[in-house]
């Protein structure tokens, strides 16, 4: 990786923590505090949700048809996803203190909170909930998987590879053999001492 790269790079996951919190702010300033584990609206805020929400009855007349057709094939997956949840959070609490990974805290991917929205009715809860558990246990599963190839095997690819991970900017290029062992334990070294996902970065522990 060259200096260019890893300036960028760098760059790129500070502008990323900066929006991200800027966003957070501003949100929580307009709309909502957070308390513990529970979201609160200001009582005006409040208010107008329940003004917005749709029943029961004029939300199953109004919503699209295909949406009911298509019920019983996406919550049919609800099985496979707890099943996959269950084997990569047992690979992880099982292999990840042999290999001395630094284990992926599951509350910081998968977040229940859209039941607080008062604009949303039963069912709209329900399915928010089985996206984001759905969609949170990919990104779990997905840090997981990520941890377990920088420990294993920290090479880019040489083909283009779309939607790659957090880690994959800072792997080792394709092809560059120097030292490749001593960079690959500086790489499991790294992951001991983690705590949250990692950003992007520029810095990679195997270059100069």
């Amino acid at each position: 990786m060259n200096d260019k790269i890893r300036k960028l790079l760098g760059e790129i996951s500070s502008l990323e923590d900066e929006l991200r919190t800027a966003l957070h702010a501003q949100e929580t300033r307009m709309f909502f505090q957070i308390k513990g584990k529970r979201v609160e609206f200001e009582r005006t805020i409040k208010e107008t949700h329940r003004r917005l929400k749709r029943g029961i009855f004029r939300w199953i007349v109004t919503d699209r048809p295909q949406n009911f057709l298509t019920g019983p094939v996406i919550y049919g997956m609800a099985l496979p996803l707890l099943a996959f949840d269950l084997c990569v959070t047992f690979y992880q609490a099982t292999c990840f203190p042999v290999y001395g990974i630094a284990k992926v805290r599951r509350s910081d991917y998968i977040v229940i909170d859209r039941q607080y929205l008062g604009y949303l009715n039963f069912y709209e809860r329900f399915h928010c909930t089985f996206c984001a558990y759905a969609n949170g246990l990919i990104a779990y599963a997905g840090e997981i998987i990520a941890r377990t190839e920088q420990y294993f095997c920290p090479i880019k690819h040489a083909h283009k590879v779309l939607g790659t991970h957090a880690r994959y900017g800072r792997f080792l290029d394709y092809g560059d053999a120097a030292d490749y062992h001593v960079k690959l334990e500086l790489f499991r070294t790294e992951l001991a001492g983690e705590v949250a996902p990692p950003r992007s970065s520029g810095d990679s522990p195997g270059k100069p």
